[in-house]
């Protein structure tokens, strides 16, 4: 591009970016001639352009291709588009002027190329056989060590471009190169040390000792490794996959350490020391996609096997890992998503939770659809229907304890001319719940109500029917690198534990994280009911379900029920740690079915208040690394004191784990 002035002669000339601009400033007032030109195109001139001072002139010029003559402006015929002042002018001092020569906004204008003019393909693209095949180029600008982009690929380094990471398709040369492998494999070890309420049992540990409670303090160790193996075919991106392969194996180790005998199995021969080891096939699972619904990637699947499941945002009613027939997708752009699902259960192991090989004969149905910004913007709502079918059993877990029926009340129904009656449950659960936020409140909520029976309770000794309810909810707020919550959860309990009506709500299986959860003793540990052959709460939940065993046990719809109130926050103290304070007040909601197993009345309702604070470290600001660790305690109330002794429980807790 040269620029001359008329005046003075002299002249300005300079070369366009590579995207096609040119500039020059500053310039002195006067009248210039314009002329542009480019290889295998046409000049274009401006024969008078007039710049006054403080001004700011852009001109937009289109070029005719080929040999074609000289193109004189017309710029001054088109209107000036008024004034719009650069950043940083005075409108009282500038104008801005834009003149645009644009051959494609003439109307009359019409261009015809001939091929014969047109630069070889070749000199315009590049043609890579393969895309997947592009590497970017080796860039450092500093001499420090750290983490920079353009790193070199590594099949080690799972955060940089990586072929075992679902980075770029497995095989390049075959099935239209779509075929993606992510392998990923995790190590956790984590360490439990707490007092629970413990048994002296007949044969005490400590000769001479013949106290009812016994030394509850406990060693926990358990070691686990997981592998996933993901194999897929899409385009790694957010569009629905077309079909996929998983298979998760995983290890678990572990050890336990009691101080009395008859806890880590029913024989006081066992010991007080029990290792135990286990594999289990935690995922294994096909799956592909039905149809497309529509350009917004809307869609329907289908998967087949042993997969995982959340049925709710915060795992109040069912959440594992079993055999399954799953149809899930979406509708109107992301906006509703849905499942259909029945499961076929797996036996589980004792000790480490994993599956085994071995068919239970329990099945649930569900369904369940999400609705998102559903009244509010950033709030989404879930509808939900399950039914839960399992049927009578017996079962003895792997440490020889007696888990189905639950050793507790009447275990078999000798019914003249019907046979044997155990305990079975037909029960079915509708849930509203919701989580987001409204404004700047979060909320979360969620409702359930069941219905059903249960072929014979062991506590009620007879056929009930099921009508229980659970609600809990958690409200929060964010406040500069603080989240402030209070929270709640009730569960209805059975106010006549002999009666034909089962008011106790249970769930299937669930894994709640409210109030704490990790870092809340009542929430992590089990605590089992003195004098009989359940738990008054299992590992992983909130509910004084009185069952035997939460994964390998029947949900029991003859218990207490629960109110819990909770005041925590949480803490962003640096990217990298984050910290957690929560306080919980705990009390029976009914106490009668507690007094009807124990022979002991009366039972107060207050369970105590339950303290926790934790740490989570994450070294990399990713979740390769993770380090978490807690106390927490429960303060007896007087409705625990009456069941416990006021000894206050504790637990202190770690976890690290790696992920590839």
């Amino acid at each position: 591009m040269t620029l001359q002035n008329l005046q003075s002669g002299q002249a300005f000339t300079t070369a366009s970016t590579v995207e096609g601009v040119f500039r020059l400033f500053p310039l002195l007032p006067g009248k210039y001639e314009l002329r542009v030109e480019a290889q295998n195109y046409g000049p274009f001139v401006f024969v008078e352009l007039a710049l006054q001072a403080n001004e700011v002139v852009t001109l937009e010029i289109s070029l005719v291709s080929g040999g074609a003559a000289e193109a004189r402006s017309r710029l001054p015929r088109l209107p000036d588009l008024g004034p719009a002042l650069p950043a940083g002018t005075s409108s009282t001092s500038s104008g801005y002027r834009e003149l645009r020569h644009r051959l494609d906004s003439d109307p009359s204008y019409v261009e015809s190329i001939s091929p014969d003019t047109l630069p070889p393909v070749a000199d315009i693209y590049n043609t890579v056989p393969n895309r997947w095949a592009l590497r970017q180029p080796d860039y450092r600008r500093y001499s420090q060590k750290g983490e920079y982009v353009y790193s070199k690929p590594r099949w080690y380094d799972p955060f940089n471009r990586n072929r075992f990471k679902g980075d770029e398709p497995i095989w390049p040369e075959r099935l239209g190169q779509q075929v993606f492998l992510n392998l990923t494999a995790s190590t956790e070890t984590f360490f439990d040390g707490r007092r629970v309420p413990s048994p002296s049992n007949v044969s005490s540990a400590r000769a001479g000792s013949s106290g009812f409670l016994g030394k509850g303090e406990q060693a926990f160790l358990d070691q686990t490794l997981r592998f996933t193996f993901d194999l897929f075919h899409g385009d790694a991106s957010f569009k629905p996959v077309d079909w996929r392969i998983r298979i998760t194996p995983e290890f678990s180790l572990n050890d336990l350490k009691v101080r009395e005998l008859g806890i880590v199995g029913p024989d006081v021969r066992s010991g007080t020391n029990r290792f135990d080891q286990h594999f289990g096939l935690q995922e294994a699972f096909v799956e592909i996609k039905l149809h497309d619904l529509g350009p917004n990637y809307d869609f329907v699947s289908a998967r087949a096997g042993i997969q995982q499941f959340n049925a709710d945002f915060r795992g109040f009613l069912f959440v594992d890992e079993e055999p399954a027939l799953r149809i899930f997708g979406n509708l109107h752009s992301d906006r509703i998503e849905y499942n259909l699902a029945y499961f076929h259960f797996l036996e589980k192991n004792t000790n480490s939770g994993l599956n085994t090989l071995d068919r239970r004969h329990q099945q649930v149905m569900l369904g369940n659809a999400y609705l998102q910004d559903f009244f509010f913007p950033g709030y989404t709502a879930e509808f939900i229907a399950a039914w839960n079918k399992d049927d009578p059993s017996l079962h003895y877990d792997d440490n020889g304890f007696l888990v189905r029926p639950a050793p507790i009340g009447n275990v078999i129904n000798q019914s003249p001319g019907a046979g044997p009656i155990r305990h079975g449950i037909r029960v079915g659960y509708f849930g509203w719940l919701g989580s987001g936020h409204i404004r700047r409140i979060n909320l979360t909520h969620a409702f359930y109500q069941a219905l059903g029976e249960d072929t014979f309770n062991p506590i009620a000794g007879k056929r009930v029917t099921v009508n229980a309810q659970m609600v809990a909810a958690e409200l929060s707020y964010d406040k500069d690198w603080m989240r402030y919550r209070i929270s709640a959860f009730y569960t209805s309990g059975d106010g006549n534990p002999r009666d034909g009506r089962a008011r106790g709500f249970d769930s299937i299986i669930d894994l709640p994280n409210l109030a704490g959860g990790l870092f809340s003793f009542w929430n992590r540990e089990g605590i089992r009911l003195l004098g009989s052959g359940v738990l008054l709460t299992t590992p992983g939940s909130l509910i004084p379900s009185l069952r035997a065993s939460k994964e390998e046990g029947q949900a029991n719809f003859v218990n207490p029920g629960i109110f819990l109130a909770n005041v925590g926050a949480d803490f962003e103290i640096t990217p990298k740690l984050r910290g957690f304070a929560n306080s919980n007040y705990l009390r029976f909601e009914r106490t009668e079915p507690l007094e009807f197993l124990l022979f002991q009345s009366p039972i107060h309702h207050a369970i105590g208040e339950d303290l926790g604070v934790g740490v989570e470290y994450r070294p990399p600001l990713t979740e390769n690394i993770v380090l978490t660790g807690g106390a927490s305690a429960l303060q007896p109330g007087k409705g625990f004191k009456d069941i416990y002794t006021g000894r206050t429980y504790f637990s202190l807790f770690g976890s690290v784990k790696f992920t590839f």
